[in-house]
C-alpha cells in the first residue's frame, strides 16, 4: 500500500463497503416504509368502503346490529386480506370482531390522538407485529350524528424476505465492482511504469521541481512548441503576456484568439532574436529556438520579455474605456422602476466590482415617503449595501445612522460635493472624524480607501453615496470625477422614484379615505370585504354595503378604469352619487341610468373645460336584497356577473343582463333580473382584477374564482381569504375589490300583512290587530303612536290610492317598519296648512312621530314606509300642544 494505485485501491475498497452498507440499509428501510404504506391505503380504502357501503347504516340504527353486520364483516376480512373488521357503537361496545368471545366488550382508547368526527388511521405494534388501524365514523342521513364506528387493522408485511431476496444482487454488486477497481488500479500502474520510463521517484521529484521553477517562478514567458504548430507548454508568465486560455494546450495559435502576426511568429518555429513585436497593448521581445537543432520535427521553444514602457499609459487608456463602459451601463441599469429602495440597489450593483469593492447607498428618511427634504441632515437610513464577497459594511440595510459632524458623509452632504479619501488609515484623517470604535470596526473589515458623493438633484441633496475599497490601488482625483458622474445619473432616478412614491401615495390614501372604513351591521346580510391597489398605482375599484329601508340592503361595486388620482376621485364621486341615489329609494336599473346620465355628464363637463381623461370606462353592479321576501333584484352596468354560492357549496355565476359601461351613452334602458336566495347563500361580488391579468384570461380567472368559492359552511371573512389565496397575482397590475355578503331570512314571526278592502270602516280592525301583533312582540308602550301612523296611512292609501292595498309591519332590531302599499303611482308630501283648514296635517303627525318615512314605487304602485325606534317610547300626541299641531304641515294630494 506504499505506492498511489495501492492507496487509491485502498480507498476505492472503503468506498465500495460503505455504499453496500448503505444501501442494505436503504433497502431495509425502504421495504418497511412500502409494507406500512401499503397497509395505510388498504385499512384506510377497507374502512371507508364498509361504511358507506349500503345496508351498513341501516344494520347500525337497527334493533340487533351484530346479527346483520358480523357476516358481512368477516366476508369483507377474508375477501380483502386485512386482520379484522370491527363495527362499534358511539360508546365504544364491539359489534363485530373475528373473535366472538369480543363482540359486546368494550374498546379502550379508540380514537387516541385523532378526533371523532374525521377518519383517524394510527400504527401500533400488537401481538402480531407491527399494524395500522383505521377507523371511519358513520353518519346518519342528516350528515350530523355519528350513528357507529368502522375499524379496520392491517398487519405490516415482514421485510426480512424482501432485504434477503435482493441482498445478494447488492452484495454481489459490490463485490464486482471491488473486482473491477482492483482491476483498474493494476492497469494505471503499469501504465505509470511505462510512462515515466522507470524513473525513480527521487528523480521525478527532481525533475518536478525543475518543472515547476520555470512554469510559475520564472518572470519571463516561455513557449514550448510542437513541429505542427502547437503549443505544448506555457508558463504563468506567458499566459498574462498573450491571456491565454486555461485550454490552450495541444491547440494550434490560430485558434488560441491572437492576432494574425503573433500566431504567425510564435508557431511558425523560425528562429528569432530580440524580435519587438506588438501583442495587442503589450510590446514583447520575442526569441525562437529549436529544441534540437539536428532535428526539426522537435519542436521549438519561445522565449516572451514584456519591455513596453507605455505600459502605465496604455492601463490608464484602458481604465478610461471601461469608466465610458459603465457609465453606459449605469444609464441601462439605473432607473429601470419607479422604486427608491431599488433605484439605490441599482447604483450598488452597477459599481461594484468594475469600481469599487463595496458601495452603500445611504437616503433620508422624508425621500423613502415620497416627500421633499428640507435639506441634508445628520441622520440618513441605509437603503442599498453591495459587496464583491458579499454586504460587507457596518451599518445593515434599514438602519438609522448618525453620522459624525466631520465625517465625510457630512462634510459632503453640506457642501453638495464628493469628498475622497485615499488612505483611511492615516492619523489626522478619516480616522480623527469618525467615531473610533466604528473606525477601528470598519479598518478591520479590510477598506483603505473611500469616495463619498452627495446624492443631490434639482440642487436638493436626497442621500449619498459611498465607494469603498479593500484591494487593488487606493481612489485618485480621477475616480473621484467620475464618482459623481455616477452619482448624478443615479440622483436623477432616485429624484424620480420619489416622485412617484409621493404621487402613488397621494392617490392610495386619497382613494382609501373615499372607500368605506368600515361596513355597517345589518342584520340582513353578514358581509366581508377586500380592496388591493396595483403595484403600478391605484385604480377606481370600490364598494359599499348601503341600508335601505324596509330592513333592506343595498351592495355595490364599481370600477372606473385607468389608475391615478383621477380615477380615484371620479370613484369617490360615483360613490357618493351612488348613495343620493339611493337615499331615493329607486329601483336598480332606475339608479343605473341616473348613473349613466351622471357619468356622461361629468365626462363632458371635464372635456369642455379641459384636455383631461374621460371617465368613460366606469362600470357598476348595484344589487337590493329583502330578508323578508329572499328576493334579489340586480342590475349591471359593464360589470363582471356577481357569483353565488348556494348554502351546500355550489357555485353559480348569476345571469344579469349586461349593458354598456356608465357614460357611453347607450340609448337602450338598463334591466333587472330577481332571484329568490335560501338563507346562507353567499353573494360574491368582485372586479375585473381579480379573475384577469396580463397571463391570465377571464374565463380561466373565472373558473379559478369558482373552484376557490366551492365549499360550504365558510363564512364571508374565510371566503374572501380563500379567494385571494387561489386568485391573487405576485404583482397585480389592475385593482382588486372583493365583497361577499351572506344573506339572512327574517323571521316570519316578526312580520305581519294585511289586505286592506277598500272600505274606511275596516281601519279600526285594522289597527286592533296591529295592536295585538304588537302585544305579542312585547312593544306595547309603541301601541298608541303605531295605531297613529297605522291611522292615517291606511286612511289615505282607501282614500286616494288605488287597490289592492296592503299593510306590512316588521320588526327588524330596534326598529318597527309599518309600509302601506297600493296601487297609485302618486306620493304624499307636506304643505303648510292654513289656519282655516279642517284636515290634512295627518301626515306631519306621521312625520312627527316616525323616525323616518318615505316612498318607494315599484313597478305597479308605491309603498309609504315609517320607522320607529324600539329603544325608548315615543312621546305621547298630548304631550305636543295643539297650536303647534295645527301651524305645521299638511298632506297634499295623494
Amino acid at each position: 500500500m506504499r505506492s498511489v494505485a495501492g492507496q487509491v485501491f485502498l480507498l476505492q475498497s472503503v468506498i465500495m463497503v460503505l455504499f453496500a452498507a448503505a444501501a442494505g440499509g436503504a433497502l431495509v428501510v425502504q421495504a418497511r416504509e412500502s409494507s406500512t404504506q401499503e397497509a395505510r391505503q388498504l385499512s384506510k380504502g377497507v374502512a371507508q368502503s364498509f361504511a358507506r357501503a349500503p345496508g351498513t347504516l341501516d344494520a347500525m340504527k337497527s334493533g340487533d346490529p351484530t346479527e346483520l353486520l358480523q357476516p358481512r364483516a368477516e366476508d369483507a376480512r377474508k375477501n380483502t386480506g386485512v386482520d379484522y373488521v370491527v363495527t362499534f357503537d358511539p360508546q365504544g361496545f364491539r359489534w363485530t370482531h373475528p373473535d366472538p368471545k369480543l363482540i359486546g366488550k368494550h374498546i379502550y382508547a379508540v380514537r387516541e390522538g385523532g378526533a371523532a368526527d374525521r377518519p383517524f388511521t394510527k400504527t401500533f405494534e400488537g401481538s402480531l407485529g407491527l399494524a395500522v388501524d383505521t377507523t371511519v365514523p358513520v353518519y346518519d342521513t342528516n350528515g350530523i350524528t355519528i350513528v357507529g364506528f368502522v375499524s379496520v387493522g392491517v398487519t405490516v408485511a415482514s421485510v426480512d424476505d424482501v432485504v434477503m431476496d435482493q441482498l445478494p444482487q447488492l452484495l454481489g454488486f459490490a463485490g464486482g465492482a471491488l473486482a473491477v477497481a482492483a482491476g483498474g488500479t493494476a492497469l494505471v500502474s503499469w501504465r505509470l511504469r511505462r510512462q515515466t520510463r522507470g524513473l525513480d521517484p527521487s528523480e521525478m521529484t527532481r525533475m518536478y521541481e525543475h518543472h515547476d521553477a520555470v512554469l510559475h517562478a520564472v518572470r519571463e514567458g516561455v513557449l514550448i512548441v510542437g513541429s505542427d504548430g502547437r503549443l505544448l507548454l506555457a508558463n504563468d508568465e506567458a499566459r498574462r503576456l498573450l491571456n491565454l486560455p486555461a485550454d490552450a494546450e495541444e491547440r494550434r495559435f490560430t485558434d488560441l484568439g491572437l492576432e494574425a502576426g503573433t500566431a504567425e511568429l510564435l508557431g511558425a518555429g523560425r528562429p528569432a532574436t530580440d524580435v519587438v513585436h506588438l501583442a495587442g497593448d503589450r510590446l514583447l521581445a520575442v526569441n525562437v529556438r529549436p529544441v534540437d537543432p539536428d532535428d526539426h520535427t522537435a519542436g521549438s521553444v519561445a522565449t516572451l520579455r514584456d519591455t513596453t514602457e507605455l505600459r502605465a499609459l496604455a492601463g490608464r487608456a484602458e481604465v478610461a474605456r471601461e469608466r465610458l463602459g459603465l457609465l453606459y451601463e449605469a444609464g441601462v441599469r439605473i432607473g429601470t422602476t419607479l422604486d427608491v429602495v431599488r433605484t439605490a440597489q441599482e447604483l450598488a450593483e452597477v459599481a461594484v466590482p468594475r469600481f469599487a469593492d463595496t458601495a452603500t447607498v445611504d437616503l433620508l428618511d422624508p425621500i423613502l415617503r415620497g416627500a421633499v427634504s428640507a435639506g441634508p441632515g445628520p441622520q440618513m437610513r441605509r437603503v442599498a449595501v453591495h459587496g464583491v464577497d458579499g454586504a460587507r459594511s457596518l451599518y445593515p440595510v434599514g438602519e438609522l445612522i448618525r453620522f459624525v459632524p466631520s465625517s465625510p458623509a457630512a462634510v459632503g452632504a453640506e457642501r453638495g460635493r464628493a469628498v475622497l479619501d485615499v488612505d483611511l488609515t492615516a492619523p489626522g484623517g478619516w480616522m480623527s472624524a469618525q467615531d473610533p470604535e466604528r473606525a477601528r470596526r470598519v479598518l478591520d473589515l479590510g477598506f483603505h480607501s473611500l469616495i463619498t458623493v452627495p446624492l443631490q438633484a434639482r440642487g436638493v441633496v436626497l442621500g449619498m453615496a459611498s465607494f469603498w475599497r479593500s484591494t487593488g490601488p487606493p481612489f485618485g482625483r480621477e475616480d473621484l470625477a467620475f464618482a459623481e458622474e455616477l452619482a448624478a445619473r443615479a440622483a436623477v432616478a432616485v429624484d424620480n422614484a420619489r416622485r412617484f412614491t409621493r404621487e402613488h401615495t397621494l392617490a392610495e390614501s386619497l382613494q382609501r379615505s373615499l372607500l368605506p372604513g368600515s361596513l355597517p351591521d345589518h342584520a340582513a346580510v353578514e358581509v366581508a370585504h377586500r380592496y388591493l391597489p396595483a403595484l403600478e398605482g391605484v385604480g377606481g375599484d370600490w364598494f359599499d354595503v348601503i341600508p335601505l329601508p324596509g330592513a333592506r340592503v343595498a351592495l355595490v361595486v364599481g370600477d372606473v378604469v385607468g389608475h391615478g388620482l383621477h380615477a380615484a376621485a371620479t370613484m369617490g364621486r360615483l360613490r357618493t352619487a351612488v348613495h343620493n341615489f339611493s337615499a331615493l329609494d329607486l329601483p336598480p336599473d332606475e339608479l343605473l341610468g341616473h348613473l349613466d346620465e351622471l357619468v356622461a355628464r361629468m365626462d363632458s363637463d371635464e372635456n369642455g373645460e379641459r384636455d383631461h381623461e374621460s371617465v368613460a370606462g366606469a362600470t357598476c353592479l348595484y344589487a337590493v336584497y329583502d330578508p323578508a321576501s329572499g328576493m334579489c333584484c340586480l342590475s349591471r352596468s359593464g360589470h363582471p356577473e356577481p357569483a353565488l354560492v348556494h348554502p351546500d357549496g355550489t357555485v353559480e355565476y348569476l345571469r344579469v343582463p349586461g349593458s354598456p359601461p356608465l357614460g357611453l351613452g347607450g340609448a337602450e334602458p338598463f334591466e333587472t333580473a330577481e332571484v329568490s336566495l335560501s338563507e346562507g347563500s353567499r353573494l360574491v361580488f368582485y372586479t375585473d382584477g381579480l379573475v384577469e391579468d396580463r397571463e391570465r384570461g377571464i374565463d380561466t380567472g373565472l373558473e379559478a374564482l369558482r373552484h376557490a368559492l366551492a365549499g360550504a359552511r365558510r363564512s364571508p371573512e374565510e371566503t374572501c381569504q380563500d379567494v385571494l389565496d387561489a386568485l391573487l397575482p405576485a404583482r397585480s397590475s389592475d385593482d382588486i375589490a372583493l365583497l361577499v355578503a351572506r344573506t339572512r331570512l327574517l323571521d316570519p314571526s316578526r312580520v305581519a300583512e294585511w289586505e286592506v278592502p277598500g272600505d274606511p270602516a275596516v281601519v279600526a280592525g285594522i289597527r286592533a290587530d296591529v295592536t295585538g301583533r304588537l302585544r305579542v312582540w312585547g312593544l306595547e308602550e309603541l301601541a298608541f303612536t303605531t295605531e297613529l301612523i297605522v291611522s292615517e296611512l291606511v286612511t289615505n292609501a282607501i282614500r286616494y290610492g288605488i287597490g289592492p292595498i296592503r299593510l306590512r309591519v316588521l320588526r327588524d332590531g330596534d326598529s318597527l317598519i309599518c309600509e302601506v302599499a297600493d296601487g297609485s303611482s302618486t306620493s304624499p308630501h307636506l304643505r303648510r296648512a292654513a289656519i282655516t283648514d279642517e284636515g290634512g296635517r295627518g301626515l306631519f303627525l306621521v312625520a312627527r312621530f316616525a323616525r323616518r318615512w318615505g316612498t318607494r314605487y315599484m313597478a305597479r304602485g308605491k309603498v309609504i314606509w315609517t320607522e320607529q325606534s324600539t329603544r325608548s317610547p315615543e312621546a305621547e300626541p298630548e304631550e305636543v300642544s295643539a297650536d303647534a299641531l295645527l301651524e305645521q304641515w299638511e298632506d297634499a294630494a295623494w
